[in-house]
């Protein structure tokens, strides 16, 4: 069956098309009521009773799968790579749940997970789903007074913390965070387990702090295992945090069965990977991909997830990725477009990528940020793959709009992630909420009800929920993206609603100028964004990120670019900023931080965001944008 054929199955039968995903998953009470629409918003398989753990490691075990690899654990900073089979991953799932519920954890408590890219850090996290209780995943090395307001949100019984985690060159030590956020904050858990870790342990407090290992160990000398703790499939299963547009963080919540559905869905039809095949995302526990594609996606069939403790470059070099994909025979990868681009900035004709044997490797996934046409082009040159796009969010957990691989290859249009999938009707709509026609850009929505695995709401936050995401637009969820569809349904998502810039009265999108910016041969990577004019109101300005071996004068580049965007949208662009900078300042999963640099260049107040990667490069940008008269208070 093709595409357009589950599509229109969907659409003509939503219900039934999502009954009959269902039964992919073990349940102890089937959903007999697959939708349900009520005052505290849009629920699926509503009476269905089962645990998520229990799909994604027991079931397996007992079909006969427990040799089979679930984790493969590959740390280029220490150096060690290891293998985890189903059988062995239950055995410390129940006894990691057992000596959680040693220290009181229960059915809907919450249990924060303050850990890096090891093994232990999925366990935690399956060992809650096991009992029924919510985690939330927080960045390892998260700033204390971020750690802290998800403490006071989430309100956690248990604090589940690795002593340390590791960057290129520097130990970062959790627990002095840890012990700052709970200073900080006014809620208070019970106990904070500690997984030590021999590159930095940490001292523990006294009646508070316990040694993983110890515990663990002592649960399983004991013979103490917890069973699966039945559950409705609308019970939470974890709140992921993601910061808002007034900075305070949204709990986005994610339920039990809508979600492990959507997913087993999105392994087979978009990724395209069966049990026991190796898939690899690279990303963090921390994100939204790393929950979805390293933890629950891959466990629910039964696949081979790779969990990996390195960078694209660095570690050792910018083989990282062909090395770990030789390596482990992995089948498809799902990374960040940044990714890609940085390995390109430091390896331009992609000559590393002959010393590794990539014959099992089938499929690169892009997502997280636009991907610019040219960034697809370097990595299929590289790489011999199909180079696929997807886009999604946080909110939504899986795809919204993919080429679904698993179903079949649909025709490739570089720089959009084309079609939406079953469950996602889309529309762009005008400021006045009336839908535009094909190739003009407005704002993307999304027709409600949203399909399962979607969120159902943010944690205790009805109001916030509605007001983020349903008011704006009625009867759509708002996806705060800008874009067009074009007249095969293709989809572009060209920038955030907000880098939509307005010069002189013509509404541009600052995606589309960096994307003929990133087809310049010698750069590497680039932000638009507006800045203020007194005469245009805005417009845009670019910071350059170079290819490294370009000799020719920065001069003499940054004006063939302006050239460029004059030849290629148009002098109404009016794009004459232009300057050479180091490094773009990202978050710890590769968004440029777009927003901060324009309060910047605009000389308005600003924090430092959060999941900054690192905050010299706020110094460095600041001095790059004095160069150009920004803020305008530096002219004088």
């Amino acid at each position: 069956m093709g595409y357009q054929n589950q599509y229109e199955n969907w659409r003509n039968d939503p219900q039934g098309f999502w009954a009959g995903e269902a039964r992919h998953l073990q349940w102890q009470t089937a959903p007999t009521k697959i939708f349900e629409c009520n005052g505290s918003g849009d629920r699926w398989y509503v009476d269905g009773v089962m645990n998520t753990c229990f799909n994604c490691v027991d079931r397996h075990v007992e079909a006969g799968h427990g040799a089979r690899i679930a984790f493969i654990h590959d740390s280029p900073m220490t150096g060690t790579k290891s293998h985890i089979s189903y059988a062995e991953l239950l055995d410390r799932v129940q006894c990691v749940a057992a000596m959680m519920q040693d220290k009181g954890v229960e059915k809907g408590d919450r249990v924060i997970i303050y850990m890096p890219m090891i093994a232990e850090t999925a366990i935690a996290a399956l060992a809650c789903a096991r009992l029924g209780a919510i985690h939330s995943i927080v960045f390892g090395g998260f700033a204390a007074a971020e750690l802290a307001t998800r403490l006071d949100d989430a309100k956690p019984k248990l604090v589940l913390a690795a002593s340390c985690g590791l960057e290129p060159g520097r130990i970062i030590d959790y627990k002095p965070l840890l012990d700052g956020a709970i200073e900080l904050a006014a809620h208070k858990p019970e106990a904070c387990l500690i997984w030590q870790r021999d590159e930095s342990p940490a001292p523990l407090i006294d009646g508070r702090d316990f040694e993983w290992q110890s515990l663990e160990g002592e649960a399983r000398a004991a013979d103490k295992r917890a069973d699966c703790v039945p559950v409705l499939a609308t019970d939470p299963l974890y709140i992921l945090y993601t910061s808002g547009t007034t900075g305070i963080p949204k709990g986005v919540v994610r339920d039990n069965g809508g979600h492990l559905v959507a997913l087993s869905w999105a392994m087979e039809n978009v990724y395209n990977i069966a049990p026991g095949e190796v898939f690899w995302s690279a990303s963090d526990f921390g994100w939204v991909v790393g929950h979805s594609f390293i933890l629950y996606g891959p466990l629910a069939i039964g696949a081979t997830s790779v969990i990996y403790e390195g960078k694209p470059i660095g570690t050792p070099d910018a083989g990282a990725f062909w090395r770990v994909i030789s390596e482990h025979g992995v089948k498809a990868l799902f990374t960040a477009p940044t990714a890609f681009r940085a390995i390109k900035k430091e390896d331009p004709q992609g000559k590393l990528v002959a010393d590794y044997d990539l014959s099992a490797f089938k499929t690169l996934y892009l997502a997280g940020e636009r991907v610019d046409p040219d960034t697809i082009n370097w990595a299929e040159a590289a790489l011999g793959v199909p180079v696929i796009d997807n886009w999604w969010q946080t909110e939504t957990g899986w795809p919204i709009c993919a080429n679904p691989v698993g179903i079949e290859l649909l025709p490739i249009k570089k720089g959009s992630p084309s079609v939406a999938m079953p469950g996602y009707e889309l529309a762009v709509l005008d400021e006045g909420g009336k839908p535009v026609a094909a190739n003009e850009t407005g704002a993307i929505v999304i027709k409600t009800p949203l399909p399962p695995g979607c969120l159902p709401g943010l944690w205790q936050n009805r109001d916030g929920f509605e007001a983020a995401y349903m008011e704006d637009f009625p009867g759509y969820y708002k996806t705060g993206d800008a874009g067009f569809i074009d007249e095969d349904g293709y989809l572009y998502v060209m920038s955030r609603t907000d880098d939509i810039i307005n010069v002189a009265g013509h509404r541009l999108s600052t995606g589309g100028m960096e994307e003929v910016l990133a087809g310049h041969g010698d750069i590497a990577e680039c932000a638009v964004l507006g800045v203020n004019d007194a005469l245009k109101g805005e417009v845009p300005l670019g910071l350059l990120v170079f290819n490294d071996g370009v000799n020719r004068p920065d001069a003499e580049i940054l004006a063939e670019c302006v050239q460029k965007i004059r030849d290629e949208i148009g002098p109404v662009a009016a794009f004459k900023l232009a300057v050479r900078v180091a490094r773009l300042p990202k978050t710890r999963s590769g968004k440029i931080l777009r927003g901060t640099i324009r309060k910047i260049a605009n000389g308005e107040d600003w924090q430092m965001p959060a999941t900054i990667d690192d905050p010299a490069i706020l110094d460095e940008i600041t001095e790059a944008l004095k160069t150009l008269g920004y803020p305008p208070e530096s002219k004088a």
